[in-house]
């Protein structure tokens, strides 16, 4: 059984016990989180729209963390305008425990 969830704007397919790297969360380590189905696949029963709302994916905050960083340059010839600067984007970490 696998359903697909969204959260910070993005849609995330999970199983019971994986593990998933998420846009930032304002919640503490340790709090359990719920979330309604987009779509749920249940040994080959197929569940969309408003069938698919009733199912819920509870999970666990595992931690917080920032991300790797990327860099970023910007250039603009003939002005001898170079930038060059970094990013780390926040994420939460979660753990699915039940789909119900």
């Amino acid at each position: 059984m696998y359903a697909v969830i969204e959260t910070g704007g993005k849609q995330y397919s999970v199983n019971v016990g994986d593990v998933l790297k998420v846009e930032k969360l304002d919640k503490p380590e340790g709090e359990k989180l719920t979330f309604s189905a987009i779509f749920v696949n249940e040994n080959g029963s197929i569940k969309v729209g408003k069938k698919a709302e009733s199912v819920k994916v509870i999970a666990e905050i595992v931690s917080h963390g920032k991300a790797d960083k990327i860099l970023v340059s910007t250039y603009r010839p003939k002005k001898r305008t170079k930038r060059k600067y970094g990013h780390r984007q926040p994420y939460t970490e979660i753990k699915i425990i039940e789909i119900k």
